[in-house]
């Protein structure tokens, strides 16, 4: 009896004390965003609805930035040994020259004070362009032999294209170090730059080194590429009948070999085409035209040697390429 009493009295005590505690303590009610902030957001995103986005600055005018160490660092990303002189010529474009001295002359400056001690990139690039196209011949006919020369101009024209050499320059980090009277740079002025970098990589290194960095940047473009893709030919059935004439094999019969849903709306045929009694290729088509048109285009591809299936490009350095035929006699 008297355990539990004093059980009780304690409980109610502690209650009490409770009481006085939470009363002399004032909770307050806390919002996770200001009042303002519902406004603020709303006017800014009208703002932005208006006026459209800002305009991209290049990343010299923003915070941080060394043109000294990213040149540095450009060239050790490459793992390249360039000129840290000429490779600041390389990044100078002459509408850039011809901007800073209009900007000189505006402000008063005389012309011998406005004159600048900058070179432009013209040479540099004309002299990368001309090796860059050389080399890629070369390669396309050692690794292509038997394609024709058109065929050749093609890729060679497709690789040194603007769309391929902006992608190329674009992840190299070139586009932030260019300097140009515009921004974004133009795909002229990105490709003009990136030829400079062929010219002065080969000044610097010499043209094996400068060889070995276009095929490692510039050829493997052309990894998952068609060959018709890059060459448009309007009639591939005679181009095929041309070139098993200069073979001496005799001319391909079209044959249907199998279809499906002829009587739909989707059919498919299948066609192949025929040398001396052998299958030469096999395409498919929504007509026969087509089908026959496709498999002369495969034709093509293995006469070429340009198939989807073919090997692949060996890109491993030199004393590799020396060791791999010993090491295959060794495990035969």
């Amino acid at each position: 009896m008297a355990s539990g009493y004093l059980l009780n009295r304690g409980a109610l005590t502690l209650g009490i004390h409770c009481q006085r505690v939470c009363r002399d303590i004032s909770l307050s009610q806390v919002r996770e965003k200001k009042r303002w902030m519902k406004a603020y957001t709303y006017l800014m995103a009208k703002k932005l609805k208006l006026e459209g986005p800002p305009p991209p600055t290049p990343r010299s005018q923003q915070p941080h930035w060394d043109y000294h160490a990213e040149i540095q660092a450009f060239t050790h990303r490459l793992h390249e040994n360039f000129s840290l002189e000429l490779l600041k010529t390389v990044f100078t474009n002459p509408c850039y020259l011809q901007m800073e001295q209009e900007k000189r002359k505006g402000l008063g400056v005389e012309s011998e004070t406005a004159a600048l001690v900058l070179k432009d990139n013209m040479q540099l690039s004309k002299k990368g362009s001309a090796f860059a196209e050389s080399f890629l011949i070369d390669w396309c006919r050692a690794s292509f032999p038997s394609l024709p020369a058109i065929g050749v101009e093609s890729i060679v024209g497709h690789l040194t294209s603007p769309a391929v050499i902006t992608y190329v320059a674009k992840n190299l980090g070139i586009e932030d170090l260019t300097m140009s009277a515009e921004f974004p740079v133009p795909d002229d002025v990105l490709c003009s730059t990136f030829m400079a970098v062929i010219g002065a990589l080969q000044e610097s290194s010499g043209a094996e080194r400068t060889g070995l960095f276009l095929r490692d940047f510039l050829v493997t473009q052309l990894i998952g590429k068609d060959l018709f893709d890059m060459w448009t030919v309007v009639n591939p059935m005679g181009l095929l009948v041309e070139e098993l004439t200069k073979r001496k094999i005799p001319l391909p019969e079209p044959r249907l070999i199998r279809s499906a849903g002829a009587s739909t709306v989707l059919p498919l045929y299948f066609v192949g085409l025929y040398s001396d009694k052998k299958l030469l290729a096999q395409g498919p088509g929504e007509t026969l035209a087509a089908a026959e048109e496709e498999a002369a285009r495969v034709a093509l591809r293995k006469l070429y040697g340009y198939t989807e299936n073919r090997r692949p490009f060996d890109f491993s350095p030199q004393q590799q390429q020396q060791q791999q035929p010993f090491i295959q006699s060794a495990s035969n």
